[in-house]
């Protein structure tokens, strides 16, 4: 180009980045990413800074891996440091690392707070890779985007304004089937729900499931769209949790892995099997108050274990119902009275069922219509009491603000060795005359 004709495209150029952004803006991300370098190389920052803060967040990444080194850094650090972290959240770890480690100091501290969200909010669920579109994109240049961003398993295209605000969605088997030249504006539908970046994990399921949404944009303080929390990835961090829960419900560090070493599994485990040995210590005191009952009627130690082993299943059932409910946010601490009440009734009814079959099996085996009805009895009894308690037990541990699966199926396993040997053996004392 002769350089008359090249001042005077450069003068068009920073005029209509000066004086008509939006316009400059559309006509921007329409270009390929190399053009794109070629246009604001041209031109100081403070120029093309206000451009740069609103070009679509992947667009804005590629030409920044694109733009060398002497010129990528000075631009991040001149950037607002919102628009900075959007166009870092674009790439994974290693890549915004790359970008960190070359940004002064006090920046780069800055920028990782901003891309560091608390554990279980919607920031830390959410998939910063989110695809922004404008309402006059064509359904030709969106397809163009999006085979070029490599994404898959998109459901959802989120349309936003000169700010980076939420305007619009479109669903994409509506792209797929519209005319290539259709904007997609004339196809959009309104936004359903949103959340901000730092709310609960609760608040996004209570959404998500509201409204059947299969994608729930993520929004900041500003009303920005800087991400979409994922229905499966929301699965996927209840599963962890409740594999975590796994764990520690049966005293076992959430640190310690299969092949973690013999002295860090020792450390951590043998804590909780000291206290184990002291709640067995209790079970087994409740036994020794009832010594001359099971000396006189020895067919009692022969039962005893059954009464335990099933008060002990029908508290572990209810304790892993009760946790799975927690850790998914389905029940809260408010509903204890129904959750309880619910494990009670289940555990009256297992044991009207289970007491059967135990009665009739202890009076063909004994021919003792007393002990079978005694043990029938304490049956019901003791699976009522493991119900819950079973329930309980999470639901008090959240309550005072504690890990509920912190070994609580030790303290569970206490509650129900307990409460089986003595309505066992309390029924059998009282009622020995029938034996």
């Amino acid at each position: 180009m002769k350089p008359g004709l090249e001042k005077a495209a450069h003068t068009l150029q920073r005029d209509l980045i000066v004086h008509h952004l939006d316009d400059a803006v559309q006509l921007i991300e329409k270009m390929s990413p190399r053009e794109i370098v070629d246009v604001l190389s041209r031109h100081a920052v403070a120029v093309t800074k206000p451009l740069w803060e609103r070009l679509s967040p992947d667009i804005g990444m590629q030409v920044i891996e694109l733009l060398p080194k002497k010129d990528a850094i000075p631009l991040l650090s001149a950037l607002d440091p919102t628009r900075v972290v959007a166009f870092l959240s674009m790439r994974d770890e290693p890549v915004r690392e790359h970008y960190l480690q070359q940004l002064p100091v006090a920046e780069a501290e800055e920028l990782r707070a901003i891309l560091a969200y608390p554990a279980d909010c919607a920031g830390a669920l959410m998939d910063p890779r989110v695809l922004q579109f404008r309402a006059e994109t064509t359904v030709r240049e969106a397809l163009s985007r999006i085979r070029a961003s490599g994404r898959r398993r998109i459901r959802m295209l989120f349309l936003v304004d000169a700010e980076s605000r939420l305007t619009g969605q479109v669903d994409i088997q509506d792209v797929a089937t519209e005319a290539s030249s259709t904007h997609l504006e004339e196809i959009q539908s309104p936004v359903e729900a949103v959340v901000n970046a730092v709310a609960p994990r609760e608040e996004v399921v209570e959404i998500l499931e509201r409204y059947r949404l299969t994608d729930l944009p993520v929004i900041d303080v500003g009303g920005r769209l800087i991400g979409v929390v994922r229905y499966r990835n929301l699965v996927t961090a209840a599963e962890d949790e409740a594999t975590v829960a796994m764990q520690t419900m049966v005293g076992v560090s959430k640190d310690e892995r299969a092949l973690s070493k013999v002295s860090f599994s020792v450390r951590k485990r043998l804590p909780w099997l000291q206290i184990n040995l002291l709640t067995a210590f209790l079970a087994a005191s409740v036994v020794g108050l009832f010594e001359g009952t099971i000396a006189k009627y020895t067919a009692l130690a022969v039962l005893l274990p059954v009464v335990a082993g099933q008060s002990g299943n029908t508290g572990a059932q209810a304790l892993a119902v009760t946790m799975r409910g927690l850790a998914l946010r389905e029940i809260r601490v408010r509903q204890w009275p129904r959750v309880v009440f619910k494990e009670m009734a289940a555990g009256f009814w297992n044991g009207i069922a289970i007491a059967a079959t135990t009665s009739l099996g202890v009076w063909i085996w004994s021919q003792s219509v007393g002990l079978a009805a005694v043990i029938g009895v304490s049956m019901v009894l003791s699976m009522v009491i493991a119900g819950i308690f079973g329930a309980a037990i999470p639901m008090i541990l959240t309550a005072i603000g504690q890990d509920p699966a912190q070994s609580s199926s030790i303290v569970l396993t206490t509650v129900t060795d307990v409460a089986g040997f003595f309505s066992f053996l309390g029924i059998a004392t009282l009622f020995a005359s029938m034996l």
